[in-house]
């Protein structure tokens, strides 16, 4: 194995997802200058997300569909409510 092409700050980092507040214990090389506490009562660098697989509607089975043909409705009966207004 060849020597020393690891980084130097690789160490165990938890991931907080803003969303839905669930942490992950991961090995990373990020910076961060907040540390939090983890379960096993040592404290680690954190990081905070926006989107991780706790919350994302992929992972989650929340997906939704979107209907485009009631999307188009929905615009043409807001224009049609402005170009009323606007004669009026």
């Amino acid at each position: 194995m060849q020597k020393e092409i690891h980084p130097k700050e690789y160490r165990q980092v938890i991931f907080v997802d803003n969303s839905s507040g669930a942490q992950f214990l991961i090995s990373s090389t990020i910076k961060s200058s907040e540390k939090i506490k983890w379960s096993d009562g040592k404290e680690y660098p954190a990081v905070h997300v926006e989107i991780s697989s706790a919350s994302h509607p992929f992972y989650t089975n929340q997906e939704k569909s979107l209907d485009s043909a009631g999307r188009v409705e929905k615009f043409k009966t807001r224009q049609a409510k402005a170009t009323s207004k606007k004669k009026a």
